[in-house]
């Protein structure tokens, strides 16, 4: 099977559970071919109901044990295919504690129905995750074989009738594959996600939440065009003069006049306005003499009003 790459995948492929999932069987099957040899490995993490009594752990070790280099490549593969995605939708734990529970579903299916063979490999927990990856985006498409697209929602239906009819077949006894292992860890994913609101309560909260409107920002006004209470005017009109005054040295010096005729006795409001929404557009240097003026001149008028 190839996955095909979608348009929210642009995050890193790997994800922290997966990525420690696949590393884990994959240390556990270097151990089996290198330190203590298959049969130790299988015999001592893998499950059997005969000895459930004194190796109770076996329940979820089974899980990271496998038969062959296949059986491995397998599971681990179609985890990193299904995996990272269902992980980044929910989160690392909530991902951890599905896959344990699906395998766990494999352990009891396994045990009711399969109860004399030994038990290993982590196809029944993969199971779930494909079903979990099937029933959140279920017309996905694959590639079977790297060749014939299929949407995830029908691969894991056929796969699923497959494990069915093979386990009642009895086809375990032949092939030494745990069908009906692969069923359970369905059933328990299908289940799971059925009664949990882990994977739905964030939909249905997005889905009755309102996304709030993106009004476009107003460009900020540097002095308020408004009238503000005549102390308060002052107080601004004269912090805009001393920063006139600081910034003056540095515009080229204007030519020089003859004569200085003071500013009218009185300036209207619009012209005072004027001057502030100039200083708004393009700041304060950009005054001249006679705008300067005016705005001492305003000053000094209402700091002498009562």
């Amino acid at each position: 099977m190839a996955f095909p790459p979608t348009d929210d995948l642009e995050a890193p492929r790997i994800t922290p559970a997966v990525q420690w999932l696949i590393a884990i069987n994959i240390a556990v099957f270097f151990l089996q071919l290198t330190l203590l040899g298959p049969a130790t490995v299988q015999q001592a993490l893998g499950f059997s109901s005969r000895e459930l009594a004194t190796s109770w752990w076996t329940v979820a070790t089974y899980m990271f044990v496998h038969g062959g280099f296949l059986h491995l490549a397998l599971n681990m593969y179609t985890l990193y295919l299904f995996g990272p995605r269902v992980e980044r939708a929910w989160s690392a734990g909530e991902f951890t504690r599905y896959y344990i529970l699906c395998g766990l579903g494999g352990w009891l299916f396994h045990l009711l129905f399969a109860r004399d063979s030994l038990l290993i490999g982590a196809s029944a927990a993969v199971f779930g995750v494909m079903l979990a990856y099937a029933m959140r985006w279920p017309n996905d498409e694959v590639y079977l074989f790297g060749v014939m697209p299929v949407r995830v929602k029908w691969l894991v239906a056929i796969m699923a009738g497959a494990n069915v009819v093979a386990g009642i077949q009895g086809a375990s006894d032949q092939t030494g594959v745990a069908y009906l292992a692969h069923v359970g860890g369905l059933a328990a994913g299908w289940l799971y996600l059925r009664t949990s609101s882990a994977t739905s309560g964030i939909d249905r909260i997005r889905n009755h939440v309102a996304q709030a409107p993106d009004y476009p920002d107003e460009m900020p006004r540097a002095v308020p065009k408004s009238a503000p209470r005549a102390k308060e005017k002052a107080e601004d009109i004269d912090d805009v003069i001393a920063r006139s005054k600081v910034a003056a040295p540095e515009r080229h010096a204007a030519p020089a006049r003859e004569t200085q005729t003071p500013p009218p006795a009185a300036r209207t409001t619009n012209t005072l306005d004027a001057v502030l929404d100039k200083i708004s557009r393009q700041g304060i240097e950009s005054l001249t003499r006679d705008e300067l003026e005016v705005l001492e001149a305003a000053s000094r008028k209402l700091r002498d009003s009562p």
